[in-house]
């Protein structure tokens, strides 16, 4: 059985306030993860009703992930908001969408934030229909446990989403909340966040304890992982260290031989995938796909996408010589993948200068979404990591930094460039800065290096109070950009119950 049929075909709808829910899933011959079909119509108020309703239940949770607008909107604009990254495509595609977030002009009817929002609670409103109605089920007690610490881990995931973007948010925990809920604080949305994850960390399996057909369901390892990145956003390094070690210690998990799969086909539900979101070559996500990659393809010849998300000439040069994670991170005209020539899109330049001749822009494209095949519709298929075994690595050795600890931080730090430098000694020489200042920045550019383009950049440089220095050229004002504006929809809606963040 092939992973690709881990995360198949999920729900089309489930448990809409005030309408009747048509469960429909497409059959395939090997049922599996989100492969169940349900039988019949089933309301709100009898769904679910059955050991086969709750798991239905919480595969509809899972299959918010594959839903275009959950990756921010259905762009990628945590990348093109960093250093790491442009619009891309042609000059003019999606200019009036797309550019204000390259310039940092967007305002509270920016495109993509309100689907993104909406997306985001439409997942927490799934998940709360586990949380909530799965218990009252006469069912196996294991069973129960096990789909309420999925719900809860996809409940935390989705609120980190949320308050990372945007601050305080409204924190709907019932299938019943109030019909204008207003703004919790930041402190209490990470309160709940730290709640669900701990929570599901205690009863999830280990990622060696899920079955095959399983793979991709949330498990202990990436509860702690998640927490630990919670921790560190949050300036606790001592919390951060513990849950990030205990990943590590668990045994579960290593860096793959070549960086390429870290990210890749080969690599897919492997041993450095700590969490992931399975998808399926096909188009559309009804019918398995996740339009992510789509998104970034390609343009042009061969044509495997829209051409969004360019690498930057900022990246580019970031890079110590001769580092080979550039090369796997960036598709470059004239590179040969899967045996054909990448030309290009003829409407795109090949590169772009200033007034003084300067190089700004060259068309270059995300080469870690990138997926063997022929047209658009196998780029569906990438599965998006959202936590990698090197993140992990990457967080201890920051969080061991700040506790004191700079000669364990440089063991987990020197990993990740030993495995890419592979045979290569010449290049990527071990870390052995141990002084806590220079080290901080040191770790911090090598997430840059490790995990370009995979929507780390922006908020790392926010986290860690560089943004201003990093993004200020681009546009980012202080006191403002940190967070998004709250859709202009939901504060009208709200009739004034939902505050506008600062500067807006």
């Amino acid at each position: 059985m092939s992973y690709k049929m881990n995360f198949a075909q999920h729900i089309h709808q489930i448990v809409k306030k005030g309408a009747l829910v048509l469960l429909v899933l497409v059959p395939f011959a090997c049922q599996d993860f989100l492969d169940v079909s349900p039988q019949g119509d089933l309301t709100q108020a009898s769904f679910p009703q059955s050991a086969a309703d709750a798991l239905l239940a919480t595969n509809a949770a899972y299959s918010t992930l594959r839903n275009w607008s959950y990756h921010s909107g259905g762009y990628p604009i945590l990348d093109i908001m960093s250093d790491d990254a442009r619009k891309g495509s042609n000059p003019n595609d999606q200019l009036p969408t797309l550019g204000p977030y390259d310039t940092f002009t967007f305002n509270t009817t920016a495109d993509g934030l309100d689907r993104w929002w909406a997306a985001l609670y439409e997942g927490v409103k799934r998940a709360n229909v586990v949380i909530e109605r799965v218990p009252e089920i006469a069912m196996d007690q294991a069973k129960i446990d096990l789909y309420v610490a999925e719900a809860r881990f996809l409940r935390g995931l989705f609120y980190f989403d949320l308050v990372r973007a945007w601050g305080g948010v409204p924190l709907i925990t019932t299938l019943t909340p109030p019909l204008r809920a207003a703004r919790a604080s930041k402190a209490d949305v990470y309160s709940l966040i730290e709640g669900d994850l701990s929570f599901a960390a205690g009863i999830l399996p280990e990622k060696s304890e899920v079955a095959t057909e399983d793979l991709g369901r949330a498990t202990k390892g990436a509860a702690k992982a998640l927490l630990a990145r919670v921790y560190l956003f949050q300036g606790d390094f001592v919390k951060a260290e513990s849950y990030a070690l205990e990943v590590i210690n668990s045994g579960q998990y290593d860096l793959e031989p070549d960086f390429n799969d870290a990210f890749g086909e080969a690599g897919e539900h492997g041993v450095e995938s700590v969490f992931e979101i399975g998808a399926r070559r096909n188009e559309g996500t009804n019918n398995g796909g996740n339009q992510y990659s789509n998104v970034q393809g390609i343009r042009g010849s061969p044509n495997r996408g829209w051409g969004f998300n360019r690498p930057s000439i900022d990246l580019m040069n970031s890079f110590e010589n001769n580092d080979p994670r550039m090369d796997a991170t960036i598709i470059f005209l004239g590179d040969v993948l899967g045996g054909v020539v990448t030309i290009g899109d003829g409407t795109t330049p090949d590169e772009t200068r200033d007034a003084n001749g300067n190089l700004i822009e060259m068309e270059t494209y995300n080469q870690k979404v990138w997926t063997e095949g022929s047209n658009t519709i196998t780029s569906w298929g990438h599965n998006r990591r959202i936590v990698r075994y090197a993140d992990v690595l990457l967080m201890a050795a920051e969080a061991l930094n700040e506790n004191n600890k700079a000669a364990q931080a440089l063991t987990y730090l020197n990993m990740l460039r030993a495995r890419a430098r592979g045979d290569n000694p010449s290049v990527l020489p071990d870390i052995t800065v141990t002084d806590k200042s220079q080290l901080r920045d040191i770790i911090i550019e090598e997430r840059r290096h490790e995990l370009a383009m995979e929507g780390h950049r922006f908020w790392d440089l926010v986290r860690t109070g560089k943004a201003p220095e990093a993004l200020g050229p681009l546009g980012f004002v202080a006191g403002k950009h940190e967070l998004l504006p709250i859709p202009q929809t939901e504060v009208d809606l709200s009739e004034g119950t939902l505050g506008q963040n600062p500067e807006y």
